[in-house]
């Protein structure tokens, strides 16, 4: 599948608005995997289908991770904003054949972070954050220390994420707590 291809996928299923933020994201993606040396094949496809699953209907979100014994069922517990990552995942893999396991896990883990995240998933964790139409008081530095190191942007991304839901009194993802407690362990 191409990039292309996989664009145009993403288009059937979602609506303009969030179509416009996924071809940000990609181009946000391409242009780290230039700074970054990352594998342009692999970024821009996860990162052309990362919301693939975001417009659908929160029920066939949950009958997915109910159907998928190698979906968390705690995923069930947090904010269904969290779903659309996991369930796109499996997903791209049964209607359009992906088997690479870095497209997958940037998908996957896109809107959590996680622990030992790959290049790939990286970039496509930090386009997603700081893409050009996000607009909120933490992305301008995030896209500041994006030009610099892609291990600190993603950890002030996940210490941000933190800080907003803890703000708001909503849980937070383990994953989200282990990406962010191992890259501050790397950066010290």
């Amino acid at each position: 599948m191409k990039i292309e291809d996989a664009l145009n996928e993403s288009e059937k299923v979602l609506t303009p608005k969030r179509y416009a933020h996924v071809e940000r994201v990609t181009e946000t993606a391409l242009d780290l995997v230039k700074k970054y040396q990352g594998n342009e094949y692999e970024v821009g496809l996860a990162a052309a289908l990362h919301d693939y699953a975001k417009d659908m209907e929160i029920l066939l979100l949950k009958q997915w991770i109910l159907d998928h014994h190698d979906l968390p069922k705690d995923l069930l517990d947090y904010h269904h904003e969290l779903w659309h990552g996991p369930v796109g995942s499996k997903m791209i893999q049964s209607l359009f054949m992906i088997q690479n396991h870095d497209i997958i896990n940037a998908v996957r883990y896109h809107t959590t972070g996680r622990i030992h995240m790959t290049k790939t998933e990286k970039i496509v964790f930090l386009a997603d954050y700081i893409e050009p139409g996000r607009d909120f008081p933490a992305v301008y530095e995030a896209r500041e220390i994006a030009k610099h190191s892609l291990d600190r942007a993603c950890h002030y991304a996940l210490e941000n994420s933190i800080h907003f839901l803890m703000s708001k009194e909503q849980p937070v993802y383990p994953d989200t707590f282990f990406a962010y407690n191992h890259l501050t362990k790397q950066l010290s």
